[in-house]
């Protein structure tokens, strides 16, 4: 009895000390959902959540509820990045290391009823991976959490209080997610910096076709006014390199792009009508277009 008594306490103990750094966001949903103070003044959350970009709110451990204001969204992972003026403690700098098995806690916050916390454990990990949105995560970390409702955005934690992420239930049909601490700092960084995450991208929709020795990307269409239309690609040119990396799906594509900059050129290898070309395309930021 002693022994699951103590058990008992070193979880109370952690969340007690891992509530400090949670909010609870008012954005617009029916049930208000769970943000992490990421810096002095700066709390992350989900960005599926976030469903008005004024008249936003958030309450702090103290109790005390006060105005925020959207700084910016990614959809690609899911993350979106809000200012307040207040006082509250900051996420653990030092994230944890998270493996299948451990112990995961998803500490969210109610304004009602103050913390709240979901139970269970680390299912799953394995490499980075792509968004359907096209956002990249650092490690995919899937969660055998039951995250109830106002609990999108909350904190995991580890058995010893460090924090593996914040919980997402919009980026996997099969479970709730952790989207890792290290994509959070590395989008909020570029959000803080330039208000949105930059999305490279050429301008083409692409289907797999067999050639000679693999795969390739034949174009399906070219998009008026985007890098691919003013380098002269066409439809029917079968894409099979970029960037001196082969391309045989769409997620290489994607791969290859997620690795340059808005304003970078790069080499791209096609055939057309069965003779090699390259053709020199410079990158443009897709959310730049669509704004």
């Amino acid at each position: 009895m002693s022994t699951l008594q103590d058990f008992s306490n070193a979880i109370a103990g952690v969340v007690s000390q891992a509530s400090k750094f949670v909010v609870t966001v008012h954005a617009g949903t029916r049930f208000a959902s769970t943000g992490v103070v990421w810096q002095p003044g700066v709390v992350v959350t989900t960005d599926h959540t976030v469903r008005q970009e004024e008249d936003l709110r958030i309450t702090l451990p103290n109790g005390s509820t006060i105005s925020a204001t959207l700084v910016g969204r990614d959809p690609g992972t899911d993350l979106a990045i809000l200012r307040f003026e207040g006082e509250s403690e900051v996420r653990p700098a030092s994230p944890a290391t998270a493996e299948p098995g451990h112990v995961a806690l998803a500490i969210g916050r109610s304004a009602d009823t103050g913390p709240n916390v979901a139970f269970g454990v680390v299912s799953a990990v394995g490499k980075p991976w792509r968004t359907w949105h096209g956002g990249q995560i650092d490690k995919y970390i899937r969660l055998d959490i039951s995250l109830y409702p106002g609990t999108s955005g909350a904190a995991v934690v580890d058995s010893t209080g460090a924090l593996i992420g914040i919980a997402t239930s919009a980026m996997s049909r099969i479970a709730p997610l952790a989207i890792p601490a290290s994509t959070i700092d590395r989008v909020s960084r570029e959000i803080l910096s330039h208000g949105a995450v930059a999305r490279p991208y050429i301008g083409v929709a692409v289907q797999p076709v067999p050639i000679p020795g693999g795969r390739g990307l034949i174009v399906l269409t070219v998009e008026a006014n985007t890098p691919a239309g003013k380098s002269g690609i066409l439809v029917g040119d079968i894409l099979t390199a970029v960037a001196d990396s082969t391309v045989s799906h769409s997620g290489e594509l994607q791969g290859v792009l997620a690795r340059h900059s808005p304003g970078d050129t790069v080499t791209v290898r096609l055939t057309r009508g069965g003779e090699p070309k390259q053709i020199q395309v410079v990158l443009e930021d897709r959310n730049r277009r669509q704004e």
